[in-house]
């Protein structure tokens, strides 16, 4: 648990029991945070009562699996917004839950793999410049932090698109097909439940600036929200982009495969085509039936001859046309 109080825009006390919320809340003056990472049912219901929550927004802390929303209700908002990573190449997501009342922001994390520290060091660090618009600074940062950690992992999606599509026109005795197909199915499923996360981060910040509930709406630092609502439109068109750019890497990989095997089909028809000019001079002289020259040493010449020039002049002429 982590707690701080702000008084007037400027770090006042931190580190205080959160038994004591309801005492700092009551003046306007005051923005009191309050971090919470995987907490129990007693944690719940403390906060439920020091801040008046509503039971059906503390019940969703509790549930996994939820999208991110915006939950308006009488006294406070119930936000869920999701950290991502990629962690061996896969994605890895942390469910936020965030409270925010008039001059309270709460935030709980699904685990710690959310890095909160960094999120307290954006708020440090603007201080200075947006420490008086209270929890709507607060929330601003959170959120600033969380966007840009989506940034972060479609700049890493896309660098690792385009690091396929060079690879695919290397040399086919060079390049693992298993592997590559392995890959781009998983870039695509990555693509996918990314996807499902960042595109209803629009409803999400939209909301905010748009709904007249006093925390972004006619203030000055609505800009600053439009931002990072900008932010979220390019991660969503980014998004986007990869998703079709991986579709393109399929289609491209199928055709190349496809364009292979007609390119092996085609060798191998040509040297059955050589091979079976020999099988049939040699078949039907083998047949017990006497041909020209049998028994003596000029006509075994001519059929070997024959066999020799007819394969080189089949072998030449398909390899003129690049059969071969």
């Amino acid at each position: 648990m982590r707690t701080r109080l702000y008084r007037n825009g400027v770090l006042d006390k931190e580190g205080f029991p959160a038994e004591e919320i309801s005492d700092y809340v009551r003046d306007p003056a005051n923005v009191v945070w309050l971090d919470l990472c995987s907490p129990d049912r007693h944690d719940l219901a403390l906060l439920e009562e020091e801040l008046g929550l509503h039971e059906l927004a503390v019940e969703d802390v509790v549930s996994e699996n939820q999208r991110p929303k915006v939950d308006v209700y009488d006294n406070h908002l119930f936000i869920t917004i999701y950290g991502v990573s990629l962690d061996d190449g896969r994605i890895d997501t942390v469910e936020v839950s965030v409270f925010v009342t008039r001059n309270a922001l709460v935030t709980i994390r699904a685990n710690e793999r959310f890095d909160i520290g960094q999120v307290v060091r954006r708020w440090d660090a603007a201080g200075h410049r947006l420490g008086g618009y209270g929890v709507a600074f607060l929330l601003h940062g959170l959120l600033d932090y969380v966007v840009d950690g989506h940034l972060d992992v479609v700049d890493e999606l896309d660098g690792r698109i385009d690091a396929l599509e060079e690879s695919l026109f290397e040399d086919d005795r060079q390049l693992d097909g298993r592997a590559l197909q392995r890959t781009i199915y998983e870039l695509r499923r990555n693509a996918t439940r990314f996807r499902k996360i960042v595109m209803p981060m629009r409803e999400v910040v939209g909301t905010l600036i748009r709904r007249n509930h006093g925390l972004v709406a006619g203030t000055e630092i609505g800009p600053y929200y439009e931002d990072v609502y900008d932010h979220v439109l390019r991660v969503n068109e980014w998004i986007d982009s990869t998703r079709d750019q991986l579709a393109n890497l399929r289609e491209t990989r199928l055709a190349q495969q496809g364009f292979r095997l007609n390119e092996i089909m085609k060798r191998l028809t040509g040297w059955a085509a050589i091979i079976a000019v020999p099988t049939l001079i040699t078949g039907f002289y083998g047949m017990n039936v006497p041909y020209p020259g049998s028994g003596r040493t000029w006509g075994f010449w001519l059929s070997a001859v024959l066999i020799c020039g007819i394969s080189v002049g089949l072998y030449a002429a398909f390899k003129k046309r690049d059969w071969l």
